[in-house]
Protein backbone atom coordinates (compact mmCIF):
# COMPACT_ATOMS: atom_id res chain seq x y z
CA UNK A 1 0.00 0.00 0.00
CA UNK A 2 1.78 3.53 -0.87
CA UNK A 3 2.10 6.08 1.91
CA UNK A 4 -0.46 9.00 1.92
CA UNK A 5 1.59 12.35 0.70
CA UNK A 6 2.69 14.61 3.28
CA UNK A 7 1.10 17.23 1.63
CA UNK A 8 -1.38 18.15 -1.21
CA UNK A 9 -0.61 20.00 -4.56
CA UNK A 10 -4.07 21.29 -5.13
CA UNK A 11 -7.43 22.83 -3.26
CA UNK A 12 -9.46 20.22 -0.96
CA UNK A 13 -11.55 20.08 2.28
CA UNK A 14 -10.96 18.80 5.62
CA UNK A 15 -7.62 17.22 5.30
CA UNK A 16 -8.42 14.57 2.94
CA UNK A 17 -5.77 13.42 0.33
CA UNK A 18 -6.32 14.41 -3.51
CA UNK A 19 -6.23 11.02 -4.29
CA UNK A 20 -7.32 8.00 -1.96
CA UNK A 21 -5.08 5.41 -1.07
CA UNK A 22 -5.25 2.14 -3.30
CA UNK A 23 -6.14 -1.18 -1.49
CA UNK A 24 -9.46 -2.68 0.38
CA UNK A 25 -10.72 -0.64 3.34
CA UNK A 26 -9.47 1.94 5.10
CA UNK A 27 -5.83 2.14 5.66
CA UNK A 28 -4.31 1.26 9.03
CA UNK A 29 -3.82 3.85 11.21
CA UNK A 30 -0.28 5.14 11.38
CA UNK A 31 0.95 6.17 15.16
CA UNK A 32 1.71 9.85 15.31
CA UNK A 33 5.47 10.58 15.12
CA UNK A 34 6.72 13.20 17.75
CA UNK A 35 8.13 16.00 15.77
CA UNK A 36 12.22 16.53 15.63
CA UNK A 37 13.50 19.92 17.73
CA UNK A 38 14.03 21.85 15.04
CA UNK A 39 15.75 25.40 15.14
CA UNK A 40 14.73 26.18 11.56
CA UNK A 41 10.45 26.13 10.72
CA UNK A 42 9.61 22.92 8.17
CA UNK A 43 7.99 24.72 4.78
CA UNK A 44 5.59 23.19 2.70
CA UNK A 45 5.53 23.14 -0.44
CA UNK A 46 4.13 26.75 -1.53
CA UNK A 47 6.90 27.88 1.16
CA UNK A 48 4.79 28.27 4.08
CA UNK A 49 6.07 27.43 7.46
CA UNK A 50 4.12 23.82 8.70
CA UNK A 51 2.87 23.18 11.95
CA UNK A 52 1.81 19.54 12.52
CA UNK A 53 -1.27 18.97 15.55
CA UNK A 54 -1.50 16.12 17.96
CA UNK A 55 -4.73 13.81 17.91
CA UNK A 56 -6.60 16.15 20.16
CA UNK A 57 -5.93 19.20 18.22
CA UNK A 58 -6.84 17.21 14.77
CA UNK A 59 -10.20 16.64 16.60
CA UNK A 60 -10.66 20.38 17.67
CA UNK A 61 -9.73 21.54 14.18
CA UNK A 62 -12.07 19.03 12.18
CA UNK A 63 -15.24 19.46 14.68
CA UNK A 64 -14.78 23.20 13.67
CA UNK A 65 -13.56 25.06 16.36
CA UNK A 66 -11.24 27.97 15.43
CA UNK A 67 -8.96 27.75 17.99
CA UNK A 68 -5.42 25.48 18.71
CA UNK A 69 -3.95 25.38 21.85
CA UNK A 70 -0.14 24.87 22.62
CA UNK A 71 -0.68 21.71 24.01
CA UNK A 72 -1.98 20.26 20.65
CA UNK A 73 0.77 21.21 18.90
CA UNK A 74 2.99 18.51 17.63
CA UNK A 75 6.54 19.90 18.82
CA UNK A 76 7.66 23.50 18.16
CA UNK A 77 7.47 24.93 15.21
CA UNK A 78 10.06 27.56 15.82
CA UNK A 79 8.28 30.18 14.69
CA UNK A 80 8.72 34.05 15.86
CA UNK A 81 4.54 34.52 15.76
CA UNK A 82 2.50 36.44 13.48
CA UNK A 83 2.91 33.74 10.69
CA UNK A 84 0.29 32.30 8.13
CA UNK A 85 0.92 28.76 8.66
CA UNK A 86 -0.08 25.28 6.75
CA UNK A 87 -1.84 22.64 9.55
CA UNK A 88 -1.03 19.27 9.11
CA UNK A 89 -2.01 15.87 11.06
CA UNK A 90 0.07 13.44 12.52
CA UNK A 91 0.51 12.11 9.17
CA UNK A 92 1.59 15.22 7.37
CA UNK A 93 -1.70 15.59 5.39
CA UNK A 94 -2.82 19.23 5.15
CA UNK A 95 -5.86 20.10 7.03
CA UNK A 96 -6.23 23.89 6.21
CA UNK A 97 -4.16 27.36 6.99
CA UNK A 98 -3.76 29.56 10.47
CA UNK A 99 -2.68 32.54 11.78
CA UNK A 100 -0.29 31.06 14.12
CA UNK A 101 0.68 32.66 17.60
CA UNK A 102 4.06 32.33 19.62
CA UNK A 103 3.05 33.75 23.12
CA UNK A 104 -0.38 33.56 23.90
CA UNK A 105 -2.08 29.88 24.64
CA UNK A 106 -3.69 29.86 21.61
CA UNK A 107 -0.76 29.16 19.18
CA UNK A 108 -3.19 28.60 16.19
CA UNK A 109 -6.14 30.51 15.05
CA UNK A 110 -8.27 29.47 11.84
CA UNK A 111 -8.50 30.99 8.26
CA UNK A 112 -9.44 28.14 5.96
CA UNK A 113 -9.44 24.60 5.48
CA UNK A 114 -8.37 24.86 1.63
CA UNK A 115 -4.90 25.44 0.26
CA UNK A 116 -5.34 28.62 -1.42
CA UNK A 117 -2.98 31.76 -1.09
CA UNK A 118 -3.89 34.17 2.23
CA UNK A 119 -2.88 37.62 0.11
CA UNK A 120 -4.53 40.56 -0.30
CA UNK A 121 -6.96 39.05 -2.25
CA UNK A 122 -7.92 36.41 0.37
CA UNK A 123 -8.55 39.54 2.79
CA UNK A 124 -10.26 41.76 0.15
CA UNK A 125 -12.86 38.80 -0.07
CA UNK A 126 -13.31 38.32 3.70
CA UNK A 127 -14.06 41.64 4.49
CA UNK A 128 -16.49 42.41 1.61
CA UNK A 129 -18.28 39.03 2.31
CA UNK A 130 -18.54 41.22 6.36
CA UNK A 131 -20.13 44.13 4.53
CA UNK A 132 -22.53 41.96 2.52
CA UNK A 133 -23.73 40.95 5.21
CA UNK A 134 -24.33 43.72 7.10
CA UNK A 135 -26.28 45.12 3.96
CA UNK A 136 -28.71 42.08 4.17
CA UNK A 137 -29.05 42.09 7.98
CA UNK A 138 -29.31 46.35 8.27
CA UNK A 139 -30.26 47.69 5.22
CA UNK A 140 -29.45 51.42 4.87
CA UNK A 141 -27.51 51.66 7.98
CA UNK A 142 -23.89 53.31 8.48
CA UNK A 143 -23.09 52.77 12.14
CA UNK A 144 -22.15 48.92 13.13
CA UNK A 145 -19.78 46.25 13.42
CA UNK A 146 -18.26 45.65 10.12
CA UNK A 147 -15.65 42.60 11.14
CA UNK A 148 -16.57 40.54 14.33
CA UNK A 149 -13.00 38.63 14.32
CA UNK A 150 -13.66 35.14 14.27
CA UNK A 151 -16.94 35.30 13.77
CA UNK A 152 -16.11 36.65 10.26
CA UNK A 153 -13.04 34.42 9.33
CA UNK A 154 -10.93 37.06 10.21
CA UNK A 155 -9.40 36.45 13.49
CA UNK A 156 -7.53 39.03 15.70
CA UNK A 157 -9.50 41.90 13.49
CA UNK A 158 -12.59 43.93 15.12
CA UNK A 159 -13.66 46.80 12.83
CA UNK A 160 -17.13 49.14 13.48
CA UNK A 161 -18.30 51.91 11.46
CA UNK A 162 -19.75 54.74 12.56
CA UNK A 163 -20.54 56.61 9.19
CA UNK A 164 -17.52 58.08 7.53
CA UNK A 165 -15.00 56.98 10.14
CA UNK A 166 -13.66 53.46 11.10
CA UNK A 167 -12.65 52.31 14.37
CA UNK A 168 -10.27 49.55 14.29
CA UNK A 169 -8.21 47.16 16.87
CA UNK A 170 -5.92 44.82 15.94
CA UNK A 171 -5.64 41.76 18.66
CA UNK A 172 -2.91 38.87 17.40
CA UNK A 173 0.47 39.49 16.12
CA UNK A 174 -0.84 38.68 12.37
CA UNK A 175 -3.08 41.29 11.75
CA UNK A 176 -0.76 43.88 13.82
CA UNK A 177 2.19 42.70 10.90
CA UNK A 178 -1.04 43.27 7.95
CA UNK A 179 -2.05 46.54 9.47
CA UNK A 180 -1.22 48.75 6.88
CA UNK A 181 -2.48 45.95 4.41
CA UNK A 182 -5.67 46.25 6.24
CA UNK A 183 -6.03 49.62 6.12
CA UNK A 184 -5.07 49.71 2.43
CA UNK A 185 -8.33 47.33 1.81
CA UNK A 186 -10.28 49.64 4.09
CA UNK A 187 -9.67 52.87 2.30
CA UNK A 188 -10.13 50.97 -0.82
CA UNK A 189 -13.48 49.47 0.01
CA UNK A 190 -15.25 52.41 2.16
CA UNK A 191 -13.54 55.63 1.64
CA UNK A 192 -13.66 56.59 4.97
CA UNK A 193 -12.54 60.17 5.92
CA UNK A 194 -10.58 58.44 9.20
CA UNK A 195 -9.75 55.19 10.38
CA UNK A 196 -8.81 55.40 14.38
CA UNK A 197 -6.70 52.55 15.67
CA UNK A 198 -8.50 51.31 19.42
CA UNK A 199 -5.89 48.65 20.05
CA UNK A 200 -5.65 49.91 23.62
CA UNK A 201 -6.81 46.53 24.91
CA UNK A 202 -5.48 44.76 27.74
CA UNK A 203 -5.80 41.25 25.14
CA UNK A 204 -2.81 42.62 23.34
CA UNK A 205 -0.58 42.10 26.48
CA UNK A 206 -1.37 38.15 26.59
CA UNK A 207 0.11 38.16 22.46
CA UNK A 208 3.21 39.85 23.66
CA UNK A 209 1.95 43.07 21.92
CA UNK A 210 1.80 47.00 23.60
CA UNK A 211 -2.27 48.48 24.01
CA UNK A 212 -1.96 51.62 21.77
CA UNK A 213 -4.64 54.04 20.29
CA UNK A 214 -4.63 56.80 17.26
CA UNK A 215 -5.04 58.15 14.12
CA UNK A 216 -4.41 55.21 11.77
CA UNK A 217 -5.48 57.21 8.20
CA UNK A 218 -7.09 60.00 7.03
CA UNK A 219 -8.31 62.68 9.90
CA UNK A 220 -9.96 62.38 13.18
CA UNK A 221 -13.48 63.40 13.45
CA UNK A 222 -13.87 67.24 14.66
CA UNK A 223 -15.47 65.77 18.12
CA UNK A 224 -17.62 62.84 18.84
CA UNK A 225 -19.38 61.56 16.01
CA UNK A 226 -22.99 60.82 16.05
CA UNK A 227 -25.55 58.31 15.01
CA UNK A 228 -29.37 57.53 14.91
CA UNK A 229 -30.32 54.90 17.73
CA UNK A 230 -33.82 54.37 18.29
CA UNK A 231 -35.76 57.55 19.05
CA UNK A 232 -32.51 59.19 20.10
CA UNK A 233 -29.34 60.72 18.86
CA UNK A 234 -26.48 58.83 20.28
CA UNK A 235 -22.75 60.30 20.35
CA UNK A 236 -19.74 58.90 20.52
CA UNK A 237 -15.95 59.77 20.91
CA UNK A 238 -14.06 57.10 18.91
CA UNK A 239 -10.54 58.07 20.21
CA UNK A 240 -11.49 57.90 24.12
CA UNK A 241 -14.75 56.20 24.61
CA UNK A 242 -15.61 52.74 25.89
CA UNK A 243 -14.46 49.85 23.49
CA UNK A 244 -14.09 51.42 19.89
CA UNK A 245 -16.48 54.47 20.97
CA UNK A 246 -20.13 52.93 21.97
CA UNK A 247 -21.30 50.03 23.05
CA UNK A 248 -22.27 49.00 19.52
CA UNK A 249 -23.11 45.22 20.47
CA UNK A 250 -26.29 46.81 22.36
CA UNK A 251 -27.67 48.73 20.43
CA UNK A 252 -30.77 46.74 19.38
CA UNK A 253 -31.42 45.86 22.96
CA UNK A 254 -31.15 49.58 23.64
CA UNK A 255 -34.03 50.01 21.69
CA UNK A 256 -36.06 46.89 22.75
CA UNK A 257 -35.96 48.61 26.25
CA UNK A 258 -37.77 51.59 25.05
CA UNK A 259 -40.89 49.42 24.06
CA UNK A 260 -40.90 48.41 27.60
CA UNK A 261 -39.80 51.31 29.43
CA UNK A 262 -43.30 52.60 31.84
CA UNK A 263 -43.12 54.75 34.59
CA UNK A 264 -40.22 54.61 37.43
CA UNK A 265 -37.49 53.68 35.29
CA UNK A 266 -33.92 52.92 37.19
CA UNK A 267 -30.85 52.52 34.58
CA UNK A 268 -27.89 51.06 36.90
CA UNK A 269 -23.91 51.31 35.36
CA UNK A 270 -25.77 53.66 32.79
CA UNK A 271 -22.39 54.90 31.31
CA UNK A 272 -23.13 57.66 28.79
CA UNK A 273 -26.90 56.81 28.83
CA UNK A 274 -27.34 53.89 25.97
CA UNK A 275 -30.53 52.31 28.16
CA UNK A 276 -31.51 55.36 29.96
CA UNK A 277 -31.80 58.08 26.70
CA UNK A 278 -33.66 55.08 25.58
CA UNK A 279 -36.08 54.73 28.61
CA UNK A 280 -36.65 58.58 29.07
CA UNK A 281 -38.56 58.35 25.63
CA UNK A 282 -41.60 56.02 27.13
CA UNK A 283 -40.99 56.32 30.97
CA UNK A 284 -42.31 59.39 33.06
CA UNK A 285 -39.09 59.23 34.87
CA UNK A 286 -35.93 58.12 34.81
CA UNK A 287 -32.86 57.76 37.86
CA UNK A 288 -29.63 56.65 35.95
CA UNK A 289 -26.98 55.38 38.28
CA UNK A 290 -23.32 55.95 36.89
CA UNK A 291 -20.20 55.92 39.00
CA UNK A 292 -17.79 58.32 36.89
CA UNK A 293 -18.18 61.39 36.96
CA UNK A 294 -16.91 61.95 33.57
CA UNK A 295 -19.22 59.12 32.15
CA UNK A 296 -22.11 61.02 34.03
CA UNK A 297 -21.39 64.56 32.76
CA UNK A 298 -21.73 63.09 28.99
CA UNK A 299 -24.81 61.35 30.16
CA UNK A 300 -26.57 64.82 31.36
CA UNK A 301 -25.01 66.10 27.82
CA UNK A 302 -26.48 63.59 25.84
CA UNK A 303 -29.94 63.99 27.85
CA UNK A 304 -30.29 67.51 27.05
CA UNK A 305 -28.47 67.11 23.49
CA UNK A 306 -32.42 64.54 23.23
CA UNK A 307 -34.28 67.46 25.06
CA UNK A 308 -35.34 64.39 27.37
CA UNK A 309 -35.43 66.84 30.67
CA UNK A 310 -36.85 63.69 33.00
CA UNK A 311 -33.44 62.07 33.21
CA UNK A 312 -31.67 62.32 36.87
CA UNK A 313 -28.13 61.45 37.06
CA UNK A 314 -27.23 59.83 39.97
CA UNK A 315 -23.16 59.21 40.94
CA UNK A 316 -23.03 56.33 43.00
CA UNK A 317 -22.14 52.78 43.20
CA UNK A 318 -25.09 50.83 41.67
CA UNK A 319 -24.00 47.90 44.68
CA UNK A 320 -24.55 50.97 47.27
CA UNK A 321 -27.75 52.42 45.19
CA UNK A 322 -29.61 49.62 44.88
CA UNK A 323 -28.96 48.10 48.64
CA UNK A 324 -30.31 51.59 49.89
CA UNK A 325 -33.31 51.94 47.95
CA UNK A 326 -34.61 48.55 48.98
CA UNK A 327 -33.91 49.98 52.34
CA UNK A 328 -35.95 53.11 51.55
CA UNK A 329 -38.52 51.14 50.15
CA UNK A 330 -38.46 52.90 46.83
CA UNK A 331 -40.23 51.46 43.60
CA UNK A 332 -39.82 51.28 40.43
CA UNK A 333 -41.27 50.03 37.29
CA UNK A 334 -39.27 49.40 35.00
CA UNK A 335 -35.15 48.62 35.89
CA UNK A 336 -32.01 48.08 33.50
CA UNK A 337 -28.87 46.40 35.12
CA UNK A 338 -26.26 46.26 32.43
CA UNK A 339 -22.68 45.93 34.19
CA UNK A 340 -19.04 46.09 33.03
CA UNK A 341 -17.87 42.18 32.90
CA UNK A 342 -17.41 40.71 36.11
CA UNK A 343 -15.14 38.12 35.16
CA UNK A 344 -12.12 38.69 32.99
CA UNK A 345 -11.12 33.98 33.39
CA UNK A 346 -12.39 31.19 34.85
CA UNK A 347 -10.98 31.53 38.68
CA UNK A 348 -13.70 34.52 38.94
CA UNK A 349 -16.44 33.38 37.86
CA UNK A 350 -18.13 31.96 41.23
CA UNK A 351 -17.46 35.63 42.39
CA UNK A 352 -19.47 36.77 38.85
CA UNK A 353 -22.11 35.02 39.92
CA UNK A 354 -22.13 36.27 43.31
CA UNK A 355 -22.19 39.48 42.22
CA UNK A 356 -24.77 39.47 39.28
CA UNK A 357 -27.06 38.04 41.53
CA UNK A 358 -26.95 40.09 44.20
CA UNK A 359 -27.90 42.85 41.96
CA UNK A 360 -30.63 41.49 40.36
CA UNK A 361 -32.18 40.34 43.60
CA UNK A 362 -31.97 44.06 44.89
CA UNK A 363 -33.71 44.60 41.06
CA UNK A 364 -36.49 42.04 41.78
CA UNK A 365 -37.13 43.40 45.02
CA UNK A 366 -37.25 46.98 43.58
CA UNK A 367 -40.12 45.98 41.05
CA UNK A 368 -43.65 47.07 41.37
CA UNK A 369 -46.05 44.11 40.10
CA UNK A 370 -46.15 43.92 36.71
CA UNK A 371 -42.53 45.60 36.60
CA UNK A 372 -40.19 44.42 33.80
CA UNK A 373 -36.42 43.51 34.56
CA UNK A 374 -34.15 44.12 31.61
CA UNK A 375 -30.69 42.17 32.77
CA UNK A 376 -27.84 41.69 30.54
CA UNK A 377 -24.13 40.18 31.10
CA UNK A 378 -21.35 40.33 28.91
CA UNK A 379 -18.88 37.69 30.74
CA UNK A 380 -18.69 35.05 28.56
CA UNK A 381 -16.78 33.04 31.11
CA UNK A 382 -20.68 32.97 32.38
CA UNK A 383 -23.03 31.38 29.45
CA UNK A 384 -26.79 31.81 29.63
CA UNK A 385 -27.95 28.99 31.06
CA UNK A 386 -25.37 30.25 33.97
CA UNK A 387 -27.07 33.41 33.98
CA UNK A 388 -30.83 31.99 33.73
CA UNK A 389 -29.95 30.10 36.85
CA UNK A 390 -28.75 32.83 38.75
CA UNK A 391 -31.77 34.51 37.43
CA UNK A 392 -34.30 32.00 38.77
CA UNK A 393 -32.11 31.61 42.13
CA UNK A 394 -32.20 35.38 42.61
CA UNK A 395 -36.16 35.19 42.14
CA UNK A 396 -36.45 32.43 44.50
CA UNK A 397 -34.89 34.62 47.29
CA UNK A 398 -36.43 37.75 46.43
CA UNK A 399 -39.77 35.67 47.13
CA UNK A 400 -41.15 37.27 42.99
CA UNK A 401 -42.71 35.11 40.46
CA UNK A 402 -40.71 36.02 37.02
CA UNK A 403 -41.47 35.52 33.54
CA UNK A 404 -39.24 35.46 30.84
CA UNK A 405 -40.48 37.48 27.78
CA UNK A 406 -37.08 37.73 25.96
CA UNK A 407 -34.01 36.13 25.59
CA UNK A 408 -31.36 38.78 23.74
CA UNK A 409 -27.98 38.46 22.37
CA UNK A 410 -25.39 41.22 20.59
CA UNK A 411 -26.83 42.79 17.47
CA UNK A 412 -27.10 41.25 13.97
CA UNK A 413 -23.72 43.09 13.03
CA UNK A 414 -22.08 40.73 16.04
CA UNK A 415 -22.60 37.15 14.03
CA UNK A 416 -21.95 33.97 16.41
CA UNK A 417 -19.31 31.46 15.45
CA UNK A 418 -20.81 28.10 15.85
CA UNK A 419 -18.47 26.50 18.17
CA UNK A 420 -17.07 29.13 19.51
CA UNK A 421 -18.50 30.10 22.87
CA UNK A 422 -16.41 33.53 23.11
CA UNK A 423 -18.86 35.20 20.16
CA UNK A 424 -21.40 34.58 22.40
CA UNK A 425 -20.75 36.93 25.06
CA UNK A 426 -23.64 39.17 25.75
CA UNK A 427 -26.81 37.81 27.54
CA UNK A 428 -29.59 39.96 27.69
CA UNK A 429 -32.85 38.71 29.76
CA UNK A 430 -36.49 40.83 29.54
CA UNK A 431 -38.61 39.65 32.38
CA UNK A 432 -41.49 40.13 34.10
CA UNK A 433 -42.95 40.06 37.87
CA UNK A 434 -46.04 38.63 38.01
Amino acid sequence: MPTPPKSSSGPHRGGRPSSPPQGRGRPPARPEKPAPDRTTPELGPDGLPQVSLLRRGVERWQAGHPWIYRADLNGDPALSGGEVVRVTDGRGWFIGKAFYSRQSKISLRWLTYDDVPVDAGFFRERLQAAEALRRLALPGETTYRLVHGEADGLPGLVVDRYGDYLSVQFLVPAMEQRKALIADLLEAQFKPRGIVNRSDVGVRNLEGLTPEKGLLRGALPPGPVSFDEGLVRVRADLLEGQKTGAFLDQRENHVVAAQYATGEALDCFSYVGGFALQLATRAQRVTAVEISDAAAAQLRDNAAANKLGNVEVVVANAFDFLRDAVDEGRRFDTIVLDPPSFAKNKDAIAAAVRGYKEINLRAMQLLRPGGILISASCTYHVDEQAFEDMLASAAADARRRMQIIERRGAGKDHPVLLNLRETRYLKCFVLRVL
